[in-house]
């Protein structure tokens, strides 16, 4: 008797169902897995870093195999040879190079280490040729934004609560300018914050979609959200947040109506952002290296004129303002109150008055919704001594006041101030609206710096 024709469809979408599931991934993995260690690390030493990597991440079983050292010593040794600049050397030479290493670390991934080590050194060295183009205007390397993004470098931002459980969080979004770039964190995860960690991310290159790449953390600033929180600014604030400085850079967004952290918005200086990035450890920051500029006895305004100034005022949208002022100066009477004073615009000289490009506002977004705090912007200020070197660096998020009464009698408009302070310095901008016309105009720009600083860095005595 034949079978009905819905037995028959039946059963012929049972074995196509069979044959499928013989063929699809899950199977093949199962598959495999049967097979002999043997076998399995042949097949493995086909791959490259990247699959290994990636194959890694799929069990047990996969990761102790994946991450057997004699699959990671040939790789390491290929991609040294490879790398080499010069006559290819023989494997014996570089297995005696490495035996030093290898003798120091027997924990078990060291030659995967010693790989992903090389491949940052090579990128490192690779990109520093692009470091010693150094602007004029800056003092710093012109290509800082282009080697950082090429060399995959990244922030994190770990955030832990009173009961020590730690969260690590990567950026929203980013803006460069042309001396620094912000960065900034929202959405969850920001209730009862006990402290906030900082860390710069090298990551290396390599070909595994979907998962985060290894990489070394290096501590750029730590703090105590209990201690800060006493004592923050509060810069400005709309309808929906209030931003709070806890110290320069470093801002946090806080609802009004929750009390609770929004956002938090961290701006970076270029001046030696790559090592700041790359060359700490995950618990101690990089220490930069203390250059004195030489000792010059026979001027006696020495560390007091040849500065140059280089500031711009920007914000997530746009930039809005961007000057440079070469040849500032201080005489030895404008010394007052601890601060060499340098003024960079003058109240007096029109000619030197600056127009701002647009209002000065600060943009934010968090999740689904954004706003914009009025009488904000990000200050990025580059200080050069004589030599064109930075003497002096500051990325921070600054607000404008209104003055009480007015500060120039040659314009009729609101007269507002910017007013930044560290233990380094000052810096004093004064703004007028000029309401016909709809614009500000700087009409004062004076830079003070520390005698100390000075003092210390020209070794004099003022």
């Amino acid at each position: 008797m034949a079978a009905p024709k819905a037995d028959i469809s039946r059963m012929r979408a049972v074995r196509t169902s069979k044959r499928a599931d013989k063929s699809s991934p899950a199977s093949t993995l199962n598959l495999m897995q049967r097979l002999p260690s043997e076998i399995l690390m042949k097949i493995l030493s086909y791959l490259d870093a990247g699959a290994l990597f990636s194959i890694s991440h799929i069990n047990k079983l996969f990761f102790q195999l994946a991450n057997d050292d004699a699959l990671w010593s040939k790789i390491y040794i290929a991609g040294l040879i490879k790398n080499k600049k010069r006559e290819p050397i023989c494997v014996d030479e570089l297995l005696l190079k490495t035996a030093a290493t290898e003798v120091q670390d027997r924990a078990a991934g060291c030659w995967r280490r010693l790989h992903f080590t090389s491949v940052a050194a090579y990128e490192m060295n690779k990109w520093k040729s692009h470091l010693r183009a150094i602007s004029l205007h800056t003092g710093m390397p012109s290509q800082t934004e282009r080697v950082l993004r090429n060399l995959h470098v990244s922030w994190e931002l770990t955030v832990s609560d009173q009961s020590g459980r730690q969260c690590t969080h990567e950026p929203n979004w980013s803006r460069f300018c042309e001396t620094s770039v912000t960065l900034c964190w929202g959405g969850g995860g920001y209730q009862q914050i006990s402290t906030l960690q900082l860390h710069g991310v090298r990551r290396i290159a390599l070909n595994c979609p979907g998962l985060k790449k290894p990489g070394r953390r290096s501590l750029m600033a730590k703090l105590d959200m209990e201690a800060l929180a006493e004592r923050a600014q509060v810069i400005g604030q709309d309808r929906l947040v209030e931003l709070k400085l806890l110290q320069p850079g470093i801002v946090i967004g806080v609802w009004r109506d929750q009390s609770s952290v929004a956002f938090v918005m961290v701006t970076l200086h270029f001046h030696r952002l790559l090592e700041r990035s790359s060359q700490g450890s995950s618990d101690c920051p990089y220490v930069e290296p203390i250059i004195k500029s030489p000792h010059d006895d026979i001027d006696p305004e020495y560390g007091l004129h040849g500065y140059q100034l280089h500031i711009v005022l920007y914000n997530s949208a746009c930039t809005i303002m961007s000057r440079s002022f070469p040849q500032i100066f201080c005489r030895r009477t404008q010394i007052s109150d601890g601060l060499i004073q340098l003024p960079a615009i003058s109240s007096t000289i029109i000619s030197q008055h600056t127009p701002l490009s647009s209002r000065i506002n600060l943009p934010w977004r968090c999740e689904a919704l954004q706003g914009a705090v009025k009488n904000c912007c990000i200050m990025s200020l580059t200080l050069l001594d004589e030599f064109k070197t930075p003497f002096w660096c500051v990325g921070s998020p600054v607000s404008m006041e209104r003055q009480k009464t007015p500060v120039s009698y040659d314009y009729d408009g609101e007269h507002f101030l910017i007013h930044y302070c560290d233990s380094d310095g000052e810096v004093k901008m004064k703004l007028v609206w000029m309401k016909e016309q709809e614009q500000f105009f700087v009409i004062s720009l004076v830079v003070s710096v520390s005698v100390c600083k000075v003092n210390k860095h020209f070794n004099r005595n003022y």
